[in-house]
């Protein structure tokens, strides 16, 4: 699907019938957004632009050199934007911004949820996208913000597992089954979440280093300014995803910790009570043994007298492992 984008924010769908009548429509237009495009509608932006369209595997090749370059009067830029972030799986996907003299092109498989915003607002910027710089810079600016959105979704997670993992201490010896575990599971979908929101602030900073130092921009005072204010959105975005994945380590390794703390204590509670009972257990088996001459085994007295040697023998090494703080 292919949607082209005036500077007012009037949007409408690209024709495909002809190729007179799709330059009719992008006659004017600042934006051509291609969600998903077929081979078709690929090779028509092609013919009717002039210029080269990446395909979805292009999208994907990681070497600098292939996401950042030029080719003729066209600019091409691919950065890495977060998909489904408020889900279970967080993803990334790669779109691609081409800045020509006369528009914007944008080429993507997903839908990041600030394309979405940003069209929802595109209206309300002050004097509209007016050229193809105003208008990147004004998406990679809703981009940063959603991003930001994004480590403020993460910091907010974290705060209410790191209330269920230390939380009240009148709880602690109260938790379910595999209580730990399950945080453990959700720390692990967090740091998912901020590892690649840190990748994409990584991708969207090499973007906007290479996008200031072109000509298109560099001769666009207002377009400058505003790539510069975002750059540095990103550069402090990223120290921000930095410390919140260091928070994100902490309480993981302390999860970890807490089980084995639960397990040790398991085991010596097993441990003791295989200690407190051994008196006993060798106290019942030296009179089980089958021996013709034991003289207190006639006394009158003799069962309950070893019945309250057993429970002083068990009730001894409890107090004393209590007096020690082993219990």
């Amino acid at each position: 699907m292919i949607t082209v984008f005036r500077s007012n924010g009037e949007a409408r769908s690209l024709p495909a019938e002809t190729d007179s009548a799709a330059a009719e429509a992008l006659a004017g237009a600042v934006w051509v957004d291609m969600v998903e495009p077929t081979r078709e509608e690929e090779a028509l932006i092609e013919r009717v632009l002039s210029i080269e369209v990446p395909t979805r595997d292009e999208l994907k090749d990681i070497e600098p050199s292939s996401r950042l370059y030029t080719d003729g009067n066209a600019a091409y830029m691919t950065a890495s934007l977060m998909v489904k972030a408020e889900s279970d799986l967080p993803q990334l996907t790669d779109v691609a911004f081409i800045l020509t003299a006369g528009r914007l092109l944008t080429v993507r498989y997903a839908e990041p949820r600030s394309f979405a915003l940003f069209k929802s607002g595109m209206h309300r910027i002050p004097g509209g996208c007016s050229s193809p710089t105003v208008m990147v810079t004004r998406l990679l600016e809703t981009v940063v913000d959603r991003t930001a959105e994004i480590l403020e979704i993460a910091v907010s997670r974290a705060d209410r597992l790191s209330i269920e993992v230390f939380g009240d201490q009148r709880h602690l010896n109260r938790r379910p089954p595999r209580y730990l575990e399950d945080r453990v599971v959700q720390v692990s979908a967090l740091h998912r979440l901020v590892a690649k929101t840190r990748d994409s602030l990584m991708s969207l900073s090499r973007v906007l280093t290479f996008l200031h130092a072109l000509p298109a921009l560099q001769s666009d005072r207002e377009s400058l300014e505003l790539c510069r204010t975002i750059t540095r959105d990103v550069q402090s975005l990223s120290e921000h995803a930095s410390f919140v994945a260091g928070n994100i380590t902490f309480l993981l390794d302390a999860s970890l910790g807490l089980i084995n703390l639960e397990q040790n204590a398991i085991i010596k509670i097993f441990s003791i009570a295989s200690v407190v009972l051994l008196p006993p257990t060798l106290i019942a088996s030296t009179y089980g043994m089958n021996f013709d001459f034991m003289p207190e085994l006639h006394l009158a007295s003799a069962y309950p007298l070893t019945l309250v040697a057993m429970v002083l023998s068990a009730i001894l090494p409890f107090f004393f492992f209590r007096w020690k703080g082993w219990l």
